[in-house]
């Protein structure tokens, strides 16, 4: 993208660390709701899950259910087929049709056996689907609850926020036009590499902040001099001058006070 202006290299110092301080004060207010957004997701997909199960679990029990009526209705029908061949039995001309009629009868007997067995299973895993589908109820009833607590937490964090960092998030991209984007690729690139996000830092007490590695002084003038960028040789963050950086703090905290 081509700028505008041509910035002095002093110009340029002093837009990176102005980026930094506003960039900072966003990752700060991200870092307040830490983790709450991801949790309210997790929570949100676990409360579906379940949602999901139950109604699933539900369908399961009246299809059972279901099946049951079914075989009372197959035993009925069984022992009324077991009146019919008996009451034939009654009027039966010869022995074979009465040992025939015997073998429908202990058919129709043996269906019944097994029908009821089916009820019996069929009644054990509709208690066992029951005490599951009681089981979820209470474990989705306390996932809803947890889940209405985090997003009032994260509600009302949001609404404390927001505006700040929409407004922030605005300075950034103003700041960020001002700068090369050769420059402005080299920052954010840092930034995603470095502790804390600090790309570029002050000089404070002969080294850059927040490191232990003491800069040579011949180097602390050349950055005191702002001719040239100059990054630090152990972090590879960029490095201004403790004037700069406190000029710099001073604008910005006029400017976050008005936010």
């Amino acid at each position: 993208m081509a700028k505008t202006k041509e910035l002095t290299v002093e110009d340029k110092l002093k837009a990176l660390y102005s980026l930094q301080l506003i960039d900072s004060k966003i990752d700060e207010i991200r870092s307040v709701r830490g983790e709450l957004p991801l949790e309210v997701e997790d929570l949100e997909a676990e409360v579906e899950g379940l949602t999901k199960r139950l109604e699933k679990l539900k369908l399961e029990l009246d299809d059972v259910d279901h099946q049951v009526k079914e075989k009372k209705n197959a035993i009925d029908e069984h022992k009324a087929a077991i009146k019919k061949y008996k009451d034939q039995q009654n009027n039966v001309r010869n022995n074979r049709e009465y040992n025939s009629l015997s073998k429908e009868i202990e058919f129709q007997e043996l269906e019944i056996q097994l029908a009821e067995k089916h009820i019996k299973e069929m009644k054990a895993s509709i208690e066992h689907k029951k005490e599951v589908v009681s089981q979820t109820k209470e474990k989705l009833d306390s996932k809803q609850t947890h889940l209405k607590h985090k997003k009032g937490e994260l509600k009302d964090i949001m609404s404390e926020t927001e505006k700040e960092e929409e407004l922030l998030l605005k300075k950034s991209d103003e700041f960020q036009k001002q700068i090369e984007d050769r420059l402005l690729s080299a920052y954010k690139r840092i930034r995603e590499n470095v502790r804390n996000g600090l790309a570029v830092v002050s000089i404070e007490r002969g080294a850059s902040a927040g490191s232990f590695f003491t800069i040579p002084p011949q180097t602390q003038m050349e950055i005191a001099g702002r001719k040239k960028i100059i990054t630090d040789e152990h972090s590879g963050r960029i490095l201004v001058d403790n004037v700069l950086a406190e000029e710099v703090k001073e604008e910005m905290d006029k400017l976050f006070a008005k936010l």
